[in-house]
């Protein structure tokens, strides 16, 4: 090629910003700095790899359906925005990572804007825990799918849309070298004060129906436990809202923003207070146990129990068929058990480590260990390429 080749990544929120990050630095390191470049929406994590994003995402982080049907008018018009993207700079290939609300409609519209752009999803939807019918939906949409869990494929061969596995790229996270001495250090912290892990959400919906929970079984922890350590790892996409609750807290809390020291104080944590999301597996990568909670609005959660197939909603404990991470949603989210299931963990050491082990072997079930997951999606985004657009090929 004359040219590199214009990769656009499309990610509304946290998790998906840390893929497009990671696709991004693979594909560079395999076809060289100079050879592509990347346009799209993203996070911070997709800036620090050259995605230009032209709008904040947590415009898009909803989740819910009545929140959905408010925030429907900002939702088009940034559907606008990154169609405009499109049209401006001309990728090679669109990859749009998670978020199925938004991604399936901006699939369909770039498909009727330029029929001749590959489209690939990264990350499936979960058509194997409820709504089957959405493979089919996404084999109209797009030509190809990068998923991340091998329970997709037989659905997915089934509605006749290529696909191929690539692994999930949060079981790759390493924490070798996080340092929980240094994360010490940062807040004033000794080397033997317990430290309870705060981690409420990256999108601004949990923070609204999640944090208050959470703040109040803290509440009651450090009325008991006046030396705990809070630590409030926050995601990018809602740093300055939970910086802001946070604020008003009646005692001292340790907001983290920088990614390092993050990493570290998931390696530091005692126990974890940990809305459910990708965090819950690195949590456990990190070998931090952890207490799960999560709440939606009535109407979104009533249909998801009418069509929600496992009996849990945590990776870690579908992966096992059992509750190795206690996960309280909807009614169940209470300050006062939330309080005293993390305080049981906080003194029975040996209870945290039995939890440890069975975490530890639930991301064996999941396929920790297997080759870097981004490097396998670049891998097989380039051999789609090779096949489907062979000019392009590298």
């Amino acid at each position: 090629m004359t040219r590199p080749l214009t990769v656009m990544l499309v990610a509304a929120e946290a998790s998906g910003d840390a893929l497009g990050a990671g696709l991004a630095r693979a594909l560079k390191q395999r076809l060289g700095e100079d050879a592509v470049r990347f346009v799209g929406v993203g996070g911070a994590k997709m800036a620090e790899q050259g995605v230009q994003s032209p709008f904040d995402i947590a415009q898009l982080s909803i989740i819910g359906i009545v929140e959905s049907l408010k925030a429907y008018p900002r939702a088009m018009a940034r559907l606008k925005d990154t169609l405009a993207l499109a049209a401006r700079e001309k990728p090679d290939v669109a990859v749009l990572i998670d978020s199925w609300g938004f991604n399936i409609r901006l699939a369909q519209a770039l498909r009727r804007a330029n029929p001749d752009l590959p489209l690939v999803k990264y990350v499936a939807p979960q058509v194997w825990a409820y709504r089957p019918g959405r493979a089919r939906a996404l084999a109209k949409a797009v030509d190809f799918l990068m998923s991340i869990q091998p329970m997709d494929k037989p659905f997915f061969d089934k509605a006749g849309l290529e696909n191929a596995f690539v692994g999930n790229s949060a079981l790759a996270k390493s924490f070798a070298k996080a340092d929980p001495a240094r994360l010490r250090a940062a807040i004033g912290l000794t080397a033997d004060e317990p430290i309870l892990l705060v981690l409420p959400g990256s999108r601004p919906s949990e923070i609204e129906r999640v944090m208050p929970v959470f703040e109040d079984a803290v509440r009651l922890l450090k009325t008991q436990r006046p030396g705990l350590a809070i630590v409030v790892p926050a995601a990018s996409t809602v740093v300055e809202a939970v910086r802001a609750r946070v604020s008003g807290w009646p005692f001292r809390a340790h907001v983290i923003e920088d990614e390092g020291l993050k990493d570290d104080a998931m390696v530091a944590g005692t126990v974890a207070l940990a809305c459910s999301g990708t965090v819950t597996t690195e949590l456990a990568l990190a070998g931090c146990p952890m207490v799960v909670g999560y709440r939606t609005g009535a109407i979104t959660y009533g249909l998801l129990k009418l069509l929600f197939k496992p009996r849990w909603v945590t990776l870690l404990n579908i992966a096992a068929e059992r509750a190795v991470a206690p996960e309280f949603l909807q009614a169940d989210l209470d300050a006062a058990v939330l309080a005293r299931e993390l305080a049981m963990r906080l003194d029975d050491p040996l209870g945290r480590a039995a939890q440890v082990a069975a975490q530890n072997a639930a991301l064996e079930q999941m396929g920790r260990g297997m080759p870097d997951p981004s490097q396998a999606a670049a891998e097989a985004l380039l051999a789609f390429m090779g096949r489907t657009r062979p000019e392009l090929a590298i």
